[in-house]
């Protein structure tokens, strides 16, 4: 039997290394630098690879993906603690080769491509060469796939795709995007669609514009329009109306990443909250000798550390299993308390800080908006606690007959049978 929360030395060893790394060479970039995703930028191009060479020679690139793929194959246990460090810092995942969408992406082209798919768009993703986009979303339709209307028609050896995808993160940037189309409109609902990889400059390809989220002044979500653009039959990733189960590969993992990335911003928001608290004085004391300053500190930290544990065991039972779907309910719990614990930590760190809290010179503004943001990607937070109420009444039953279980008389008749030879009864206790 094994039950342990400590992190072997060796590991320790690494993720110590990380943390100083993270914090003296990649954090200062979100402030020098753009988008971690141009990466053709100029400015990019002088210093991001050079980190990520150094990460490569710690042997930490890429650490999500299987050695067959060039990871490391650590399994989601070490990844959240790698990431608990990485969502630090915007530029962090891409340093170390690890950043969303292309994860979840690159699981889908590992699993479902073809050797040219590989060849062509996969290995140029795992070595950093690239970026690319996962566009399924529709303005009309959110993330129900049941909805989606963008269609592609196959016409001879080709794809035509018409239609309209939103928030199609960082599209702008990306060299190609896989596509969630309907290809089977008659058939059953999550039957209907499949998964197509559209290069970039494919013509046909238009974003509309980009939009910002937030505080956010250049926008990366990608509204676009596919019209006539035809891509080869053999784009098509996995089997024809499969793209449902498809997208179910690359969403288990996404989600979990989520989390373990936020634990970096919820924990900073913390710390930042607990530094004012100990710094600040008002009405002839500091902050942190108000009982209500101290509810506020207490509060996050139960529901920081209880966040932290439940990504952490949702890992652990990921490499247990090696089946995202043994461990769906685990995954859509920590996806509706993600939004919520992040929100909550960072209000009330803003309301600690005051004025300064609500300004755009400190980050609690933006992490509130982001907490609603990842309420919404990667399916909405009601739908998820839907999965979660279904996947916990799985394990139960409907009893018979007219009062439950723990009908108290019953219990109580039931437990003076069993002991009836040993045990007085007295007419006191009914």
């Amino acid at each position: 039997m094994a039950w342990d929360f400590e992190t072997d030395p060796e590991f320790q060893t690494a993720l110590d290394w990380m943390e100083d790394f993270v914090r003296e060479e990649v954090e200062p970039l979100d402030h020098v630098l753009e988008s971690p995703y141009d990466i053709t930028n100029p400015n990019n191009r002088k210093i991001v690879p050079k980190l990520q060479a150094i990460v490569k020679e710690q042997g930490l690139w890429a650490c999500h993906l299987g050695p067959e793929l060039g990871g490391q194959g650590f399994g989601q246990l070490k990844l959240a603690l790698m990431n608990e460090i990485l969502g630090g810092a915007r530029f962090a995942p891409i340093v170390f080769g690890c950043q969303a969408p292309d994860t979840g992406n690159a699981e889908i082209l590992a699993h479902f491509g073809t050797e040219h798919h590989k060849e062509q768009w996969l290995q140029p993703l795992l070595n950093g060469d690239i970026v690319s986009c996962y566009s399924m979303t529709e303005p009309h339709a959110g993330a129900d796939p049941t909805e989606f209307t963008c269609r592609a028609e196959l016409q001879g050896d080709e794809w035509v795709i018409n239609g309209e995808k939103w928030f199609s993160s960082n599209a702008r940037y990306a060299s190609f995007l896989i596509v969630m189309v309907v290809t089977d409109p008659d058939a059953p609902p999550h039957s209907r669609m499949s998964m197509i990889v559209v290069p970039r400059d494919t013509p046909g390809v238009e974003i509309l514009r980009n939009v910002a989220v937030g505080m956010e002044t250049e926008g990366h979500h990608g509204y676009v329009r596919y019209t006539n653009v035809r891509v080869p039959f053999e784009n098509l990733l996995g089997k024809r109306g499969e793209g449902f189960n498809v997208a179910q590969t690359r969403l288990g993992g996404g989600r979990i990443h989520h989390a373990m990335r936020t634990m970096a911003q919820i924990r900073k928001s913390f710390d930042m909250m607990c530094e004012r608290a100990l710094s600040r004085r008002t009405k002839g004391e500091l902050l942190a000798d108000k009982q209500m300053t101290q509810e506020k500190i207490a509060d996050s930290w139960i529901q920081m550390e209880s966040f932290r544990l439940m990504v952490l065991r949702t890992a652990w039972r990921i490499d247990k299993y090696k089946d995202y779907m043994k461990v769906r309910k685990d995954i859509a719990a920590i996806k509706v308390m993600l939004p919520t614990v992040w929100h909550d930590i960072a209000g009330r760190a803003l309301q600690i800080h005051g004025s300064l809290g609500v300004s755009s010179e400190m980050p609690f503004a933006a992490a509130v908006i982001g907490s609603f943001r990842l309420g919404i990607v990667d399916g909405p937070t009601e739908v998820h606690k839907v999965t979660v109420a279904r996947q916990v009444l799985r394990d139960y039953s409907p009893y018979e007959g007219l009062f439950p279980p723990g009908h108290l008389p019953a219990v109580r008749a039931q437990a003076r049978e069993k002991y009836a030879d040993l045990v007085e009864h007295s007419v006191g206790n009914e």
